[in-house]
């Protein structure tokens, strides 16, 4: 025995040594944990061939290892570290011997690539990587930055700690948009710090707020990091889900758990909105608080420029830009709740429903039967059994058959006398243009207000038309005749309002990227689609919104962006209400007439993307975008491919499966989640969050993922811890990042002394997360 260690033990010690060396060797990364992988399997491979190494394992040939499987304990839940007691014998790391491990390896490696990398399931999502990525790079070099952070500086300057106060919102709006944590910190580390130094800011504030709002992109949608973890955490959670159910004597995790065990990147989009909103006003509030404690240190800085020439009073203010956008938007919920707004949908199924089945299945072994009650408990149990009775008692779970035409027609005219007054699409449009024309009258409220109230007429009229001529059985197209007079109406006044809007600077620099972002991460948070077209909508629509800055800049008309966004809007909209299928025995005219209109508006969009594509090229701006979105992505992907040979050398020589035993030997859960945080909290001293999600996640995940924690949770909880690590010193991420750019009079000691209180709010944002789980869930659970 080497050292006193266990083969297994000095394996993984290598392995880990080897990855930091070639980590901090210089390497590319990428590389490096390819190359650590090969070193450190030859290593071991000469250390096991020599008899240096020896792993001693539980002998289960024994009485004393018989009688514990005898008591009810499953063999493969026996270790060393669970029963240390029991005899053990010897062998070798590699019992066939190195060779037929390399060639497992090889075999294993091949499967894996094709499975994750090249044509798995997982490459539909890992695609949304790359076009985030490319997003967050366009609105990047477009300058959306550089005007966001001078337009907030404008807005919040003359308050205490104003300026930090900007750089945390900036920070949350970069990382709705790119998702990078490096880049966002050296944006605003470039553009905010000189800026906040001149002012009479503290360096140890104006370091700490940047070095922090940067690392926002770790958590806020659409995160990379999410992203990636949700790759991994569906699987991870879907096969330890089985595991434990197996474990507990019960057929698959459906039956244990009731309900799938499934886990999506677009749930953890939602589960991560609420947290990463919370930590952004965490950063803000101690930036206020800072500032009125140490005013010398943070002073307000008035800024000419603040908006407009209008003068908005604090009435005013609180009317048009709080009280009533909250008051429509009640309303509308109100009257959602009441079934007066809703879907008017008559389509009906061709086949009855399948008869409700138990809320739990009750037909189980009566050891998953314990288990399950010990899960549920008691009352939830004894509920499932009274409803599988009433189901024996009926004579069972009523089959679904097939509809005769007579009861499809009765059940469409049942969904049409239950159908709302107002369809759910026309009214949500309509809240739009009335939220549009209610923030046009508060930016402008001395200017005449007869094309908004022209403009809010057409809006009634609209919903007017909507409750009386259009029912459940009306065509799309008879639809778009009835509303056409309304919405011309109601565009009148929506035209004034987008020149009133425009004409604020404020509304001018925030209101495109936050209509693009509220476009993304709302299609995702909907349901509407899952994080790949969102990301490609998202990509395409910084492509539109730098193209216009740019023609901006060259003093040229926008009109060719603006006719490509209508033309899609167009386009998603008659291929929304219309039926395109062609094919069919019996199509409507106003189908064809629509399919036209659909092709058309794609035609002429395909060709606008690709003049503004054109556009961004001949301006200097496509090229770079292109290089660096193609960098960050190979990164991305070698990396992956590396940190799937690196695994596969752990799991080679039983490290994997060691390390799990460890972790599975405590009894309480929360024991082994703070062990694994504490080890994430660490590793993301000296590893990026790519290295950790590849190669440190499916190693303790398993574990993690197989307790009685909402995964949701669980993911949440690692990309904030995470996100603490990299603002931690002395190895943080963000800490590099911002020292690369900060001017040389600040010390490296002043941006550790910065970081140090938002460290502390990070922990203070962990310790919230595990106390009331419900702000990770809650949304979630309201939107599915």
């Amino acid at each position: 025995m080497l050292f006193g260690l266990d083969g297994v033990e000095i394996g993984l010690i290598i392995v880990f040594l080897t990855l930091f060396a070639g980590i901090l060797s210089g390497f590319p990364v990428a590389f490096a944990i390819s190359g650590s992988a090969v070193i450190s399997f030859t290593i071991i491979a000469v250390l096991d061939g020599g008899g240096m190494l020896t792993h001693f394992a539980v002998d289960p040939n024994t009485a004393e290892f018989a009688a514990i499987v005898a008591d009810g304990v499953r063999g493969d839940s026996i270790s060393v570290f669970s029963h240390p007691e029991l005899p053990r014998y010897a062998t070798p790391l590699f019992p066939d011997g190195w060779q037929v491990a390399m060639d497992r390896n090889v075999s294993f490696v091949v499967n894996r690539m094709n499975e994750r990398v090249l044509a798995g399931q997982s490459i539909e999502t890992l695609l949304a990587v790359l076009m985030f990525v490319m997003m967050g790079i366009v609105l990047e070099r477009s300058r959306i930055a550089d005007e966001l952070l001078t337009t907030m500086a404008k807005v919040f300057g003359p308050l205490p700690g104003g300026l930090a106060v900007s750089i945390v919102i900036v920070g949350a709006f970069l990382a709705a948009s790119t998702g990078i944590v490096g880049a966002t910190v050296v944006t605003m580390g470039l553009l905010a710090l000189p800026t906040m130094l001149k002012n009479g800011y503290s360096p140890e504030l104006s370091t700490g707020v940047i070095a922090a709002s940067g690392t926002l992109g770790q958590i806020i949608p659409p995160s990379i990091v999410i992203v990636l973890l949700g790759t991994l955490a569906g699987d991870l959670y879907s096969a330890a889900q089985e595991e434990r159910a197996q474990a507990v004597g019960c057929s698959d995790a459906l039956t244990y758990l009731g309900e799938p065990a499934v886990v999506s990147v677009g749930t953890l989009f939602q589960a991560a909105l609420l947290p990463g909103i919370m930590l952004a006003l965490l950063y803000a509030l101690y930036a206020f608080g800072f500032a009125l404690l140490n005013p010398s240190k943070a002073p307000a800085v008035p800024m000419d420029g603040a908006g407009g020439d209008e003068v908005i009073t604090r009435n005013e203010g609180l009317t048009w830009f709080l009280a009533v956008p909250i008051g429509l938007i009640a309303l509308f919920m109100a009257l959602s709740s009441f079934n007066v707004i809703g879907s008017q949908s008559v389509i009906v199924d061709s086949f009855t429903d399948a008869g409700q089945t138990a809320s739990l299945r009750t037909n189980v072994s009566e050891q998953c039967a314990t288990a399950m009650q010990e899960l549920h408990g008691e009352e939830a149990w004894a509920a499932a059994l009274a409803e599988q009775a009433a189901i024996d008692e009926a004579g069972g779970v009523e089959q679904a058959r097939a509809l005769g035409d007579e009861e499809r027609a009765a059940l469409v005219l049942e969904a049409v006398d239950d159908a709302p007054p107002l369809g759910s699409g026309l009214t949500v449009a309509a809240l739009l243009m009335a939220l549009v024309l209610v923030l046009a009258r508060g930016v402008a409220p001395s200017r005449s207000q007869t094309e908004l109230i022209v403009g809010a007429i057409g809006v009634l009229l609209l919903l007017f038309v909507d409750a009386t001529l259009i029912g459940p059985l009306t065509t799309p197209g008879a639809t778009t005749l009835i509303i056409a007079i309304p919405l011309i109406v109601a565009f009148y006044g929506l035209a004034h309002a987008s020149r009133r809007i425009f004409g604020n600077e404020i509304l001018r620099v925030v209101f495109p990227p936050l209509v693009l972002i509220v476009a993304v991460l709302g299609s995702i948070l909907g349901g509407i689609t899952n994080p790949t077209p969102a990301a490609a909508l998202g990509a395409g629509g910084a492509i539109l919104l730098a193209t216009y800055r740019k023609l901006q800049d060259q003093g040229r008309s926008g009109n060719m962006v603006l006719l490509t966004t209508g033309a899609l809007a167009v386009m998603l909209l008659v291929g929304t209400n219309f039926d395109m299928r062609l094919g069919q025995e019996n199509v409507l005219f106003e189908n064809y007439i629509a399919f036209l209109v659909a092709f058309g508006s794609f035609l002429f969009a395909m060709f606008g993307l690709l003049w503004c594509c054109w556009t961004l090229l001949a301006g200097g701006v496509l090229a770079p975008v292109v290089r660096e979105t193609a960098k960050v992505t190979s990164m991305v992907f070698t990396i992956l491919i590396g940190s799937q040979l690196l695994n596969l050398v752990l799991i080679s020589f039983g490290g994997e499966h060691y390390i799990q035993e460890f972790l599975k030997s405590f009894s309480n859960e929360w024991q082994v989640f703070l062990i694994v945080m504490l080890v994430l909290f660490i590793l993301g001293f000296v590893l990026d969050f790519l290295e950790i999600i590849y190669i440190v996640i499916p190693i303790v995940g398993p574990v993690i993922y197989g307790g009685s924690f909402d995964p949701k949770w669980v993911t949440i909880m690692i990309a904030v811890n995470l996100q603490t690590s990299f603002l931690t010193p002395p190895f943080g991420f963000a800490l590099f990042y911002l020292r690369g750019v900060a001017p040389k009079n600040i010390t490296t000691g002043q941006i550790y002394r910065g970081v140090l209180p938002f460290i502390g709010i990070q922990v203070a944002g962990l310790a919230l997360l595990a106390a009331f789980p419900g702000v990770v869930t809650i949304v979630p659970n309201l939107l599915n």
